[in-house]
């Protein structure tokens, strides 16, 4: 079968597929990571940095909340364009700078990362390509090992950045990776088990035409990069607010005719989720609740996945997600291996 044969979103669906295999796979390869992390240890940092765009810009965020709540460093994610656009050169020394790209062929991530090593930071870059320019602009390197992807939408690269973040923030703070040592297990039961709650997602939401994603605490990531899968793939106009954020005024706008997709897992961010849900629902919207906590709110359907350490939830919660945004695409004649007016890297400065 030649390319212009496959089926639409085969590629996509394979490389869903694939992501147990692929995350345990980073879990074996965990002593590389810790080496890298060996080498933060050395100079310990006086706060961190994130740089990152599109998806790997949510597992910046995740990263961030890792940072600020396992190591008790500040932590902040950087707007690339002051230094590649407004030529600004901060003051850097004793700062760690995290620059987190699939492809590590972004221009302005890489000028960031160059620029920011001769400020005096410690630069390493997280990316799905060995030897890329963004692995040559920086001190240190991790290699998430994801294999190639053909599909535009990032999944199994997404949730491997993911994964490779937390070894590595865990390995700074002498961690063993306990918690994730079966990670790979757990998104293979969140793949079998919630194939019929996805089938009735699709089913129920093929004909919305707005969506929002809300989720707070690590979750808040998956909000977003679930936004961020069902506009590129299914063309919805789809819109990500923290549960905090989304009770200050955006929730006005919410009614009857609104879909709004939860991400609640077991753990302190999706114990505060619980108001934000509760406000939903009085205001009628549609709701469809991911997470290992979804069935501790009100909603319509429900995709429930196994538990997991609440830091490392946000690995699983994606995965039903993507499946979701594939069926949506396919069901509205779309392929999501070839969404419209996008590219696999996006060159911006």
């Amino acid at each position: 079968m030649t390319s212009s044969e496959v089926q639409p979103g085969a590629h996509m669906a394979a490389e869903i597929a694939e992501q147990p295999a692929v995350l345990a796979g980073l879990v074996e390869r965990r002593a590389e990571l810790a080496a890298v992390a060996g080498a933060i240890a050395q100079r310990p940092p006086r706060f961190a940095l994130l740089a990152a765009r599109g998806s790997s810009d949510h597992a910046a965020l995740y990263a961030k909340y890792l940072i600020e709540v396992l190591l008790g460093l500040p932590a902040g994610l950087v707007s690339p364009s002051t230094v590649t656009l407004y030529g600004a050169r901060p003051d850097l020394r004793d700062v760690l700078l995290v620059s987190v790209s699939q492809s590590g062929g972004s221009p302005d991530l890489v000028e960031f990362t160059e620029t920011a090593r001769k400020q005096g930071a410690l630069t390493v870059a997280v990316s799905n390509t060995e030897g890329s320019p963004l692995n040559q602009a920086a001190e240190l390197a991790v290699d998430i090992g994801a294999g190639a992807e053909q599909a535009v939408a990032a999944t199994k690269t997404y949730s491997a950045t993911l994964l490779a973040l937390y070894l590595l923030v865990d390995a700074v703070r002498g961690g063993d990776a306990a918690d994730a040592r079966t990670i790979g297990e757990l998104a293979q039961r969140t793949l079998d088990g919630s194939a019929d709650g996805v089938q009735r997602a699709v089913d129920r939401y093929r004909f919305v035409d707005r969506i929002l994603t809300t989720g707070r605490g690590y979750s808040y990531a998956t909000a977003l990069e679930s936004s961020l899968k069902l506009a590129e793939t299914s063309y919805l106009a789809a819109r990500a607010y923290s549960g905090a954020d989304l009770l200050h005024g955006p929730v006005a706008a919410i009614d009857e005719d609104t879909a709004v997709l939860a991400v609640t897992s077991a753990g302190r961010g999706g114990a505060a989720m619980h108001d934000v849900l509760d406000a939903v629902a009085e205001r009628g919207a549609d709701v469809l609740a991911v997470g290992s906590a979804a069935g501790d709110v009100p909603a319509a359907l429900r995709i429930p996945i196994p538990e997991s350490a609440e830091e490392l939830a946000p690995v699983l919660e994606v995965l039903p997600v993507q499946r979701v945004a594939l069926g949506l695409a396919l069901a509205r004649g779309g392929d999501p291996d070839r969404p419209r007016g996008l590219n696999k890297v996006t060159k911006t400065r």
